[in-house]
């Protein structure tokens, strides 16, 4: 099984790119935000792929980082979701925006991409929330961050931070980043710490003002 190439990039296509290694070239079929990626064609690249093997083909999927190939296997185990539909997700979102939008309980973010609809939405967040649990917090942009003073609105670290406080009161992290997550979305950016972690224990329903 193939599980990584890294060749001279021969060409490319709507949905495929050709790696020339070693003289014998490989089609990869590919997200969009990867082949957008790519380095011009006659330059070295290295991808991330993933084997299908089946009675009548056997077909490669590129892809930039191996946590996209991981969030492609995830995706794909979800009904409704083959090879092309879920190279359609990652062609919408980023795996990081994937594991965002399931927290978040965000269906509409699913429905960007091609092939999805309402009910696959739905499903796609029912079934993958547990599934993703563990993965959501292995980006390097939710990592717990230490360092944010509790009155300073720093995007990112804020929520971070607030995820971290509300895991300290008992809950669940998963259940935690989710409540943070449509809190954020609400307040935006330039919300304070201890705003956005009132606002989250409204929305988890374990505290008032």
């Amino acid at each position: 099984m193939i599980a990584k190439l890294r060749g001279r990039l021969d060409s490319t296509g709507d949905d495929w790119a050709v790696i020339d290694v070693n003289g014998v070239g490989y089609l990869l079929f590919c997200a969009s935000r990867t082949l957008a990626a790519l380095p011009p064609v006659g330059e070295t690249v290295e991808l991330a792929v993933e084997t299908h093997v089946r009675e009548d083909h056997i077909h490669l999927y590129g892809f930039s980082t191996i946590a996209d190939r991981e969030m492609f296997r995830t995706l794909t185990t979800v009904q409704g979701v083959g090879a092309k539909v879920g190279l359609a997700i990652l062609s919408a979102l980023s795996a990081e925006q994937v594991t965002q939008a399931i927290a978040a309980g965000d269906q509409a973010a699913f429905k960007r991409a091609s092939g999805v609809g309402p009910k696959l939405a739905a499903r796609l967040v029912v079934e993958l929330k547990d599934k993703l649990g563990a993965f959501a917090f292995t980006t390097p942009s939710l990592t717990p961050a230490s360092t944010t003073r509790a009155g300073k609105a720093a995007g990112g670290n804020v929520r971070e931070d607030a995820v971290s406080a509300l895991v300290n009161l008992g809950y669940a992290r998963m259940e935690a980043f989710g409540a943070v997550a449509r809190t954020a979305q609400i307040m935006g950016e330039s919300a304070q710490l201890n705003a956005l972690i009132k606002a989250s224990l409204r929305e988890l329903g374990g505290a008032g003002g």
